[in-house]
């Protein structure tokens, strides 16, 4: 009961704070050839237009005047708060000792090329590593040793779950389709 009290808590604030204007994906989206614009394109407009931005490698493109970074990595272009750039530093460097202290938010409104479910070292397919290409999406971390007890582990097709569970990266995905939240429908 109390897990879900505190994912029901942490997704509320993330949807309140990310429903102005989600994801707005088309074939006409930035290529990386505008690493700006492509960069600024996985997040909603009101925070990506005033994000630093930077490129694959890290460098700063361009800086920000909010606390937001979105980055220019292909095939997954992500746009940060200051939480979630702590919690990428600590993924990227094998720190597993990440204190994550507030919830924190990411937009990868233009999906990803992939990711392993429940290996956060993964870096491709294999048979038994739960391979899954998600589309729009927003990420939400929280604090505490476990802030997701009791959400989904299983991708689907609708709703929320958690990816990574069990590690200190677990995280919760909330797929997006157009201006909306794709929550699961009552059965």
């Amino acid at each position: 009961m109390k897990g879900t009290i505190v994912h029901s808590g942490l997704l509320s604030v993330a949807l309140l704070l990310c429903s102005p204007a989600l994801a707005q994906t088309s074939s006409t989206a930035p290529g990386i050839d505008d690493p700006i614009a492509y960069a600024e394109s996985a997040g909603i407009p009101e925070i990506a237009a005033e994000a630093t931005i930077l490129d694959a490698e890290g460098n700063v493109l361009r800086k920000g005047s909010n606390d937001w970074t979105c980055m220019a990595i292909p095939n997954m272009p992500m746009c940060l708060d200051p939480q979630w750039m702590a919690f990428i530093s600590a993924l990227m460097s094998g720190n597993e000792d990440i204190e994550v202290k507030s919830v924190g938010l990411a937009y990868m409104l233009r999906g990803d090329a992939g990711a392993s479910n429940i290996d956060p070292n993964a870096t491709g397919p294999t048979p038994d590593n739960d391979w899954v290409v998600t589309g729009p999406h927003i990420m939400v971390i929280g604090p505490g040793s476990s802030p997701f007890a009791g959400m989904p582990t299983e991708p689907s097709e609708a709703g929320p779950y958690v990816m990574w569970a069990g590690t200190p990266f677990a995280h919760v995905m909330v797929p997006v389709v157009g201006n909306a939240v794709n929550m699961p429908a009552k059965k």
